[in-house]
């Protein structure tokens, strides 16, 4: 029986150390990632930070959304404006949302509206099979965003006998969920592989902003129950045209619609204010194996991230165009890797007025090095963008097994984020606006012996020309204030994390005692604690798997002026599956079981305790 999460830690400098516990009497270190150097690598050659999160933990999870999975990983936190579809933030080590780079198949997903990022809310959990999260810098793989880390999404990828499956579930303020979907492979020796799924989910949902969470100051809001529906479906396919060349294919297609509360009105009056949230994917990817040392890729993608609200009329949309070009050449223990890839950005925005465009072509450089103790991992990439010209990064990373067990690494790395053309070309935008910039260093340990491993990994990132909406007179052409790169901060921390198995109970752990803070005031980021940590375990007792999780989080902040005080929390969740005969598994959850009240944004309530039940048929 496989893990639910392997953990690498090796992406690491003079500040750390890495941990992890291997839960079964086979860790999943033999397992393949992409990740980390966009090629695949058994995480026993990486020198990275990687966290793998399978389909089991994820159908595990019940009807939560995809946040809320990375929530209870290592070094990750997430703040939201109320239920599952609500404006969502993931904090990767302390860093803003907007600084992890992500991709689902392959295909990057970002918006230029407003400070950039990703709309969490609009990736449907029900179509992820499986989830690779790489901690620490990676511009000089993967070019602008990736100054915390990169979050890789896919989806299920057909292989063997056909497979379908159909599952429901019902679960607390009245969610309805339904989903269904096959894959397999076909033809001579399976050469055409297949997945389709199809999911609709509806929840009448809960107050997100009851009056007990606002000021007078904050005005009247809608007093009703700010419900969601979502409706996606995906489509993977592959061909395997001979045993040297592939031909993927990969799209995916996700509607939101969302309630929620923010225009003031006369108690006499509600208005009742809706989001829609639109998602597209596309991927076409080509692989050749020319020779057993020599492989070429191309990827061609394309996304589409639509957001618009009504009554209050706001619509925004973001076209992301790719292409990636990468070559790898393997000798012995060497792996040299050639990339030339061009990104596209455009933004359709009334505050923008004419759409805006722009572009960036990059050449990245990679050597990889893996032979007894000894684990090196060098790149460099160069970015030209068509806004500001060129950018350079790096990152060197090594690894040394002092021991068969033990294993210490280090790493340093430089990254940027591109400012979107919102910041650009809005009403409140400035034109001249330079990159964000990083310099990350990191170390780490890890000591493995059978089924257990442990260790820490520290590190320490500090960004300059940081861009924040300020308000000078005379400095900003709006009255209301601009965009300008004045700030600097700091993302520094230890992560400890691990599983280990004891008398048929599988327990997992991970703690997090970071500080992000404003260099400039030494003030604690807005919504990041300094503290929060997971405490999860399950065991196998007769028919059924069990399973328990606690996660606990410090005191934060709602804005960077540490005003306002968000409290600490703690949470538990329950979870029970079983199968109940040779086709159906059914599952039930409870989160929240102390129905703790706490907030992640000021005046913006969370679930209470909620059930989830479902039932899933899958043929064997």
């Amino acid at each position: 029986m496989k893990t639910c999460i392997s953990t690498a830690r090796l992406s690491v400098l003079p500040l750390a150390l890495a941990c992890v516990f291997s839960a079964q009497a086979q860790p999943q270190l033999q397992e393949t990632v992409v990740t980390a150097t966009r090629t695949a690598q058994p995480l026993t050659d990486l020198v990275a930070d990687v966290t793998i999160v399978d389909r089991a933990m994820i159908e595990r999870s019940g009807a939560t959304g995809v946040a809320d999975v990375l929530a209870r990983l290592p070094g990750i936190e997430i703040s939201r404006n109320g239920g599952i579809a609500s404006v969502t933030n993931v904090f990767l080590r302390g860093g803003n949302g907007q600084h992890t780079a992500v991709y689902l198949d392959g295909v990057r997903l970002d918006a230029q509206s407003g400070s950039g990022g990703v709309a969490w809310d609009s990736i449907p959990l029900a179509q992820i099979d499986r989830i690779e999260v790489l901690r620490g810098p990676a511009a000089a793989v993967y070019g602008s965003d990736a100054i915390n880390g990169v979050i890789q999404l896919f989806t299920r990828k057909g292989e063997g006998q056909v497979a379908p499956y159909v599952g429901v579930g019902v679960g607390s303020h009245g969610l309805r969920k339904v989903e269904a979907g096959v894959s397999g492979a076909t033809g001579t020796d399976g050469a055409f592989d297949y997945s389709l799924g199809l999911a609709h989910e509806t929840s009448d949902g809960f107050n997100t902003q009851p009056l007990r969470l606002r000021k007078p100051a904050d005005g009247v809001r809608n007093p009703d129950q700010d419900g969601y529906t979502s409706t996606s479906a995906n489509a993977r396919l592959g061909l395997q045209v001979n045993r040297a060349h592939r031909l993927d294919a990969t799209l995916l297609s996700s509607d939101t619609e969302s309630q929620y509360d923010a225009s003031t009105h006369k108690p006499a009056s509600p208005v009742d204010d809706l989001s829609r949230n639109k998602l597209r994917t596309l991927g076409l990817n080509w692989s050749a194996q020319w020779t057993e040392a020599y492989s070429t890729r191309l990827s061609v993608t394309d996304s589409q991230s639509r957001y618009e609200t009504t009554p209050s009329v706001y619509l925004t949309t973001t076209n992301l165009r790719g292409v990636l070009l990468q070559n790898e050449l393997r000798v012995g223990p060497h792996l040299l890797t050639a990339a030339l890839e061009r990104r596209e950005d455009e933004l359709e925005n009334t505050s923008v007025g004419p759409t805006r465009t722009r572009s960036q072509n990059a050449v990245a450089l990679g050597y990889g090095f893996s032979k007894e103790q000894h684990t090196v991992q060098l790149n460099v990439r160069h970015d030209d963008d068509s806004g500001f010209g060129g950018k350079s990064t790096g990152s060197a990373a090594y690894g040394y097994a002092i021991t068969p067990r033990l294993r210490m690494t280090a790493s340093a790395g430089t990254a940027f984020r591109a400012p979107t053309l919102f910041q650009r070309f809005s009403d409140s935008g400035v034109s001249s606006l330079q990159p964000e910039t990083s310099r990350n260093i990191e170390a780490g340990l890890r000591y493995t012996d059978g089924a257990s491993s442990i260790g820490l990994i520290a590190y320490q990132n500090n960004l300059r020309n940081l861009i924040t909406y300020v308000n000078k007179p005379g400095a900003c052409v709006s009255t209301r204030g601009c965009y300008d790169s004045v700030s600097r901060a700091s993302y520094e921390g230890i992560t400890v994390s691990g599983n280990h198995a004891l008398g048929g109970v599988n327990l997992r752990a991970s703690a997090d005692f970071q500080n992000p803070r404003d260099m400039d005031s030494g003030k604690q980021l807005a919504r990041r604690a300094r503290r929060h940590a997971t405490l999860g375990a399950d065991t196998q007792l007769a028919d059924w798997r069990l399973g328990a999780e606690v996660q606990v989080s410090g005191k934060r902040f709602d804005t960077v002026a540490n005003t306002t005080e968000l409290g600490g929390y703690a949470l538990v969740n329950l979870s029970a599956s079983t199968r109940m005969a040779r086709d159906w598994t059914l599952l039930a959850r409870i989160d929240n079981l102390g129905d703790k009240d706490y907030q992640t944004a000021r005046t913006y309530a969370t679930e209470g305790r909620t059930f989830y039940l479902g039932l899933k048929w899958t043929p064997q």
